[in-house]
């Protein structure tokens, strides 16, 4: 069974800060609360993470992660390599351009290896979405202020 999470908000930085916190992997864990490690494992030429071992917390749910990442000048994309948890995991940001900063638009799929009751499975999506909004967005403020 999949599972889905999105979130649409809007973040007072230009695109390219927010763009610098999702490219700094090894940044994770200090504003991603369920990231508890973050590790680039290999990079592409332009020295953007392609291959990241992470492990993550949410809720009743651990999970060591290798995760492969795709970029553009907008958008950062990861999918799911391997997972002791998730069967798949399929995540986006797309970042845009407006007159006050970034308009951020997020999508997290994900399928878990075995079954969890509902509610812990809505608290998991409630964790993902809650980071997405708050977490990238006191990061980005604290990096365009800096």
């Amino acid at each position: 069974m999949g599972v889905s999470a999105n979130a649409s908000f809007d973040i007072a930085a230009p695109p390219s800060v927010v763009m610098e916190v999702l490219q700094d992997i090894e940044s994770l864990p200090e504003w991603s609360g369920p990231h508890k490690s973050a590790e680039v494992l290999e990079e592409y030429d332009d020295g953007l993470a392609k291959v990241v071992k992470a492990k993550v917390s949410a809720g009743p749910i651990t999970d060591e992660q290798t995760l492969i990442y795709q970029w553009t000048d907008n958008t950062c994309t990861w999918d799911l390599i391997e997972g002791n948890q998730l069967a798949k995991q399929h995540g986006v940001y797309t970042i845009t351009e407006t007159d006050k900063g970034s308009h951020v638009e997020f999508t997290l799929e994900i399928e878990l290896k075995v079954k969890l009751p509902g509610l812990i499975v809505r608290q998991g999506q409630k964790t993902a979405v809650d980071t997405a909004k708050k977490g990238l967005t006191k990061e980005a403020l604290k990096r365009a202020q800096a």
